[in-house]
């Protein structure tokens, strides 16, 4: 697999040139690493969670759309847009402090369809959530 940027632009130029919304930049999610084969990001859990203390479920996912989201358009190339069409996350721990990294890696890079998975683990390296998104890469539209 290959990134499908430009000679001249490396994975992670792309995803901070596109930047990943303003939802993502609330929550404070930041790039660490970014390619077709494995994208990584961090956020942190304060202000990210319930009442009662633990990382929100849906910021778990927030976390994870984002990964595989960015991932899939990398993917598409240029002219084309990956939309997503399926999520799903199992939470097996909880997350009170510091940070979450998510790592997102393709389990299928197609014509019309990725799939990728999402581990999110907490600072001890502890899986907490998994993430699993389906995106539908189609033509961008003209503007």
């Amino acid at each position: 697999m290959t990134s499908t940027t430009s000679d001249d632009t490396s994975g992670l130029d792309w995803a901070h040139l596109r930047g990943m919304g303003a939802l993502a930049e609330k929550m404070g999610i930041e790039w660490v690493e970014f390619s077709v084969e494995r994208s990584v990001a961090t956020m942190p859990v304060e202000g990210n969670t319930q009442p009662v203390g633990l990382l929100h479920g849906g910021a778990y996912v927030v976390l994870g759309e984002s990964l595989g989201s960015m991932s899939a358009n990398l993917w598409a190339g240029p002219g084309r847009l990956a939309v997503g069409i399926d999520i799903n996350a199992t939470h097996t721990r909880s997350a009170t402090s510091g940070t979450v990294t998510g790592v997102c890696t393709p389990v299928h890079l197609g014509r019309s369809l990725t799939v990728h998975e999402i581990a999110v683990s907490d600072e001890q390296g502890r899986r907490c959530s998994t993430i699993r998104i389906t995106n539908m890469i189609k033509d961008a539209p003209t503007s």
